[in-house]
């Protein structure tokens, strides 16, 4: 299952910065992670300062 950034983001680029395999990047408003590359591996979700991060 890959990870998915709610409404709660910030745009603060925390989580990008801790992507392993740089499946997050910053999209319309707020910072998108990109399922195909995302290995699930719930780093970004451990960086998210205001929780945004959940599993799909």
């Amino acid at each position: 299952m890959a990870f998915v950034i709610g409404d709660s983001c910030v745009s603060c680029g925390a989580c990008a910065g801790s992507c392993p395999v740089g499946a997050i990047a910053e999209g319309d408003g707020k910072f998108e992670i990109d399922a195909a590359a995302c290995i699930s591996c719930g780093s970004c979700a451990g960086t998210c300062p205001t929780g945004a991060i959940t599993e799909e």
